[in-house]
C-alpha cells in the first residue's frame, strides 16, 4: 500500500533590498572607433634599438634623445603612428634633426605597426 505525501505549503522569504542592486541605468555602449595605425607593442624592444642607432648617429644631444625616444613610442603606441610622425617632425622644424633621420624615424614606426 502506497502512502500519500502530504506537502505543506511555505510561506515565501522576505524580499529586502540589497544597497548595491543595480537599478534601471541606462546600458553603456561601446563605441566603435576607426582603426588606426599604432605602435606594435610585442615588437617594441626591436624598434628601440633601430631607433637608438639612429638617434647616435644624429646630432641630438644625448639628454635630450632619450625622452624624445620615450615620447615618441608613447605617442606612437597609445595615440596612433601619425601623431608621433608629426611629433617628429616638430623636431626637424626646430633643427634637432636632419630630413633623412626623419624619414629613417618615419620608416621605422611604419615597419613596426599594426592597425588597432
Amino acid at each position: 500500500m502506497k502512502k500519500n505525501k502530504v506537502v505543506v505549503a511555505s510561506t515565501p522569504a522576505p524580499s529586502y533590498d540589497k544597497g548595491n542592486a543595480k537599478k534601471n541605468k541606462p546600458v553603456k555602449t561601446k563605441e566603435s572607433t576607426k582603426r588606426q595605425a599604432m605602435l606594435n607593442t610585442h615588437k617594441i624592444n626591436p624598434f628601440k634599438y633601430d631607433m637608438n642607432e639612429i638617434l647616435e648617429a644624429s646630432s641630438m644631444d644625448p639628454s635630450k634623445a632619450s625622452s624624445f625616444l620615450a615620447s615618441v613610442i608613447a605617442k606612437a603606441s597609445r595615440v596612433s603612428t601619425k601623431d608621433a610622425k608629426e611629433f617628429v617632425r616638430t623636431f626637424l622644424d626646430a633643427g634637432d634633426i636632419t630630413k633623412e633621420e626623419y624619414d629613417k624615424i618615419s620608416r621605422l614606426l611604419d615597419r613596426y605597426s599594426k592597425f588597432r
